[in-house]
């Protein structure tokens, strides 16, 4: 009887269990990430998965079929905000060099991996985890290649825990001519064609090695760039100039890359024909920033997103540049401000969340809140695109509720309650 007894409890606690994993969102304002938007909305999560998004009044739902039923009184819903180019996880204090691990001595490093260097136990990390960054591309930096990228969401115990997609691209950084000027340095620009003719050379070898399934000499190097050519890896070309940007296209067109990622793209919106023929999505840095050049407009920045979209390009925003990584909590707001410059205020969204998921090959499971993809999601009482009114109450991964809390707010609330002005 004793078994018995213990056999029917366990199966009851695993029936409870079993149960718990579904909740059911309701009142909300659902920002879906693929332009939709329900005012009305209603998010069923079970398992993990979506499996209901919807305007509940429009349909009838069957609140009996889950086990938890939230009211979010008229918040607003978003798909976790995607950072791509980033050094979170990889950097912690710029002033002590312990705990950098963003960049390898050396100058074309493809095997070097960003994944088994990734922290989950930054203070970094839910600092922006609080202002709905949920997911990132954790990138090497320096040196011409500087390595494979993956993919992580930011909660877990270890890199393991974390990973979303391991090594889902290497990172060129192209050899830039020195920006027309009357004193122009023919020196560092003869060095500059020589090092574009390294990487020629480069990329021409380690093809010719893929084309070899079985070699009798492993290349450590050549191997990491198989991917390349295949289609298995995005090839992320870092540059900013017109002729750097025509050059590099050119170059990985001649030597078969079959996907491509343009970062940084500064003047990309001279090319924008080349770009949109090739298929090529656009990564801009960080556009809370001055004009790149003097004789541009004071406010350039802000609208180049919505020139290149209008322009047919896939645009996607970071937070790349100064304290990026502690600085991409605000990636948010960078969207926002493309918003208020032309691009409209849903495309903003994609911007930050499904364009940078189809750029990363992981859009099948994250980026957007559709049915059967993760429940990769946060609310906020206000519009989180604006810094005025966004304000995270909740955050989930995979439809497990997060910790909010980080050091900020705790130094907050401590000198808060020292002051007694709460």
């Amino acid at each position: 009887m004793k078994l018995l007894s213990f056999i029917i409890v366990f199966c009851i606690q695993l029936l409870g269990n079993a149960q718990s994993t579904s909740t059911l969102f309701t009142n909300a304002i659902i920002h879906c990430g693929n332009g939709k938007v329900y005012q009305n909305g209603v998010l069923g999560i079970r398992s993990g998965k979506i499996d209901l998004v919807a305007d509940g009044s429009l349909i009838k739902i069957d609140k009996s079929a889950y086990a938890e039923i939230i009211d979010l009184q008229n918040q607003h819903v978003y798909p976790g905000f995607i950072a791509m180019n980033s050094s979170i996880g990889l950097r912690e204090i710029d002033a002590v060099r312990a705990t950098l691990d963003y960049a390898e001595t050396g100058d074309l490093n493809p095997h070097v991996r960003a994944m088994p260097a990734f922290n989950t136990d930054s203070k970094i990390i839910p600092t922006v985890r609080s202002n709905g960054v949920l997911t990132v591309q954790a990138t090497p930096q320096k040196g011409t290649i500087s390595g494979a990228s993956s993919v992580f969401h930011l909660d877990g115990w270890n890199w393991e825990d974390a990973i979303v997609k391991v090594d889902d691209g290497i990172h060129l950084h192209w050899p830039e001519y020195p920006q027309k000027r009357p004193d122009a340095d023919t020196v560092k620009s003869t060095k500059t064609i020589q090092k574009q003719q390294e990487i020629i050379a480069f990329f021409e070898e380690a093809k010719a090695y893929n084309n070899n399934p079985n070699p009798t000499e492993k290349n450590l190097r050549f191997e990491a760039m198989r991917g390349l050519f295949n289609g298995g890896k995005v090839l992320y070309l870092h540059c900013n100039q017109t002729k750097d940007i025509v050059d590099a296209v050119q170059m990985t067109e001649k030597t078969g890359v079959q996907k491509r990622v343009l970062i940084g793209g500064i003047e990309s919106y001279k090319v924008a024909g080349l770009l949109r023929k090739s298929n090529i999505p656009v990564v801009l840095p960080r556009i809370h920033r001055l004009p790149d050049y003097q004789d541009q407009a004071t406010d350039w920045p802000f609208r180049l997103p919505a020139v290149l979209a209008d322009s047919g390009i896939k645009v996607i925003l970071s937070y790349d540049g100064d304290m990026e990584a502690m600085g991409t909590r605000n990636l948010g707001f960078v969207a926002g401000t493309a918003a208020a410059y032309g691009v409209q205020k849903e495309d903003a969204l994609k911007m930050i969340t499904l364009n940078p998921a189809q750029a990363l090959g992981i859009d099948q499971s994250t980026g957007s809140l559709e049915l059967s993809k993760s429940a990769d999601f946060f609310v906020s009482r206000g519009d989180a695109l604006d810094m005025r009114t966004a304000a995270v109450t909740s955050a989930y991964i995979g439809g497990v509720k997060l910790d909010l809390d980080n050091h900020q707010k705790q130094l907050y609330n401590k000198y808060q309650n020292k002051y007694n002005l709460k």
